[in-house]
């Protein structure tokens, strides 16, 4: 089974690496980018053949170490 983990600074939190690529954009001649927010996925590969819990597996995994809740918001899919 495959989860992947979408992880996003939450919304109020300041991105400058987001901003930076806006940016950079903007310098390239896209000067229709208006705003820009930076993330991350992680791809993991699981030995679980339930779906359920596996992504009570992985919302426990994000809870405890890929993301950072206080910052971070996440989103989980199983396949």
């Amino acid at each position: 089974m495959k989860a992947r983990v979408h992880i996003m600074l939450k919304d109020g939190v300041l991105d400058p690496q987001g901003e930076a690529v806006r940016h950079a954009l903007g310098t390239l001649g896209f000067a229709g980018v208006e705003g820009v927010r930076q993330g991350k996925v992680i791809e993991l590969d699981l030995t679980a053949t339930d779906k359920a819990a596996a992504e009570a597996e992985v919302r426990a995994m994000c809870e405890k170490l890929l993301a950072n809740t206080v910052i971070e918001k996440y989103s989980v899919e199983i396949a």
